[in-house]
């Protein structure tokens, strides 16, 4: 009697396995018997880029040459006024980390 019942329970864990493998087959899940962590849930989400990036108008600035080149010559004539009053970025290694490794 106790052989029976564990042909029994051998039997209904192979079923239920085979039952699992063509499911998996059937609907497209991934078939995970040990229960690992697995990226595929993040995966099988859709891509949203093309959506977020919808949402932004498209900026004429970037592609007008003569735009880029106004604000370059208004970053660099603010530069060259910071420089006159000595509020200008300092020259390479001789800012405040190059002066605390000095010390």
């Amino acid at each position: 009697m106790a052989t029976g019942g564990r042909l029994k329970n051998i039997l209904a864990t192979v079923v239920t396995t085979g039952l699992t493998e063509a499911r998996t087959k059937i609907f497209g899940h991934v078939l995970n018997p040990t229960g690992q962590r697995s990226p595929h849930k993040i995966l099988r989400k859709k891509l949203i880029g093309d959506k977020v990036a919808g949402w932004y108008p498209y900026d004429i600035k970037k592609d007008d040459p003569l735009v880029m080149a106004r604000q370059e010559q208004e970053r660099l004539s603010k530069l060259e006024m910071l420089k006159r009053r000595g509020k200008g970025p300092p020259k390479k290694g001789q800012g405040k980390r190059a002066a605390k490794r000095n010390k």
